[in-house]
């Protein structure tokens, strides 16, 4: 089985859509903001695949969902929140120079979506699928994942159109991943006059990053990396509090299970200390083994395609620990994601919509 020669899809329209969505900014968090982008990204499924795509309201902002009816078989599984703030666009517009389109959100994951949405209008046949694009993905997608996982559950398969890996590899793997805040109570004294009476937090905060950098286990890929600290008010008195925030990444439920039970077991080094933890490993790994069967048919449609396991999450996490097969970063060929510099090839576009063409046609007929 190879792709067919044919081109299905325009180079143009994509980049026109593309244009469309990355100049509908939609920071998350930023619920006016999502609400309209919500709104055009229905808008361009609407008109590129007919139908009608309902948006689900959330506390984060509203996702879309769209099926083209009969027995759900595939769940094509994006979001249409970026990292960007209001205002970026006018600093970085779209642009489209040198084989390459720029501007917020074009590889994370704008692209991606534009690719899959052509590449099903490419289909006679679009029964059994159906689209989810969130709303809060970029921040935990903590108002998605019931829905996320119902849909997953109910179509048995999902193809997650992120960025595409370095040199377009697909992600066959992800590492589970989370986030701890570390809240530490010390007490306040004149740091001149009387610093013993104080209780120094950022001291305290100095041996808890030391400790909690020391859960890391690379040999077992486990990364526990603090990367926000703050601590203090006035330079002459004794910190009474002082934060620090841990971004961690696993590749086992084992090493969740260390993991946390390790934060939960954080105790201070100075007499009258306090601390408090909140956070966990809230995306679950995704094994390599939730792709196998999707990705050996995709390497029957693209030979020449690679799968790598990545360190960041996605929302393909979710579905693969729930054992539905999943094959992630589906999306744009580029790099760059959540930086300036964010870029997407615009000669691979018209190969990654045909590939949605033929893989979702593909499992239609499994």
């Amino acid at each position: 089985m190879t792709m067919p020669k044919t081109v299905p899809v325009s180079v143009d329209a994509m980049l026109e859509d593309l244009r469309t969505l990355v100049e509908t900014e939609s920071p998350s968090r930023e619920r006016d903001a999502l609400s309209n982008s919500a709104k055009v990204v229905a808008a361009v499924i609407e008109s590129r695949l007919g139908g009608q795509a309902v948006l689900v309201e959330s506390e984060a902002g509203p996702h879309v969902h769209w099926s083209a009816g009969g027995d759900p078989k595939v769940l094509v599984l994006g979001h249409h929140d970026t990292v960007f703030p209001l205002g970026t666009l006018e600093r970085r517009p779209f642009a489209v120079a040198d084989g390459r389109a720029t501007g917020p959100g074009v590889f994370d994951m704008l692209g991606g979506l534009v690719q899959a949405v052509h590449g099903l209008a490419a289909l006679d046949d679009r029964s059994g699928v159906e689209i989810l694009v969130t709303a809060d993905e970029e921040v935990g997608s903590h108002t998605s994942r019931s829905l996320i996982e119902e849909r997953a559950l109910a179509c048995g398969a999902v193809l997650v159109f992120e960025g595409a890996a370095d040199g377009g590899a697909l992600k066959t793997g992800r590492k589970g991943c989370g986030t701890f805040q570390v809240a530490i109570t010390g007490r306040a004294s004149h740091a001149g006059l009387e610093p013993e009476a104080g209780v120094n937090a950022l001291v305290e905060a100095a041996y808890q990053v030391l400790d909690i950098a020391a859960l890391g286990r690379p040999e077992l890929g486990t990364t526990v990396t603090p990367t926000v600290a703050s601590a203090g008010t006035l330079d002459n008195v004794v910190p009474a509090g002082a934060t620090v925030i841990v971004d961690v990444r696993v590749e086992s439920a084992d090493e969740t299970e260390r993991v946390e039970s390790a934060f939960a077991a954080l105790s201070p080094h100075l007499a009258g200390a306090r601390i408090e933890v909140q956070g966990s490993i809230g995306r679950p790994p995704m094994p390599e083994s939730a792709s196998t069967s999707l990705f050996a048919l995709a390497r029957r449609l693209l030979p020449h395609l690679e799968g790598k396991a990545v360190g960041g999450g996605s929302d393909g996490n979710f579905t693969a620990a729930l054992g539905v097969p999943t094959l992630d970063g589906l999306g744009a060929v580029g790099g760059g994601a959540h930086a300036d510099h964010e870029y997407l090839l615009v000669d691979a576009m018209t190969e990654r919509a045909n590939l949605v063409t033929e893989l979702v046609r593909a499992i239609q007929h499994a």
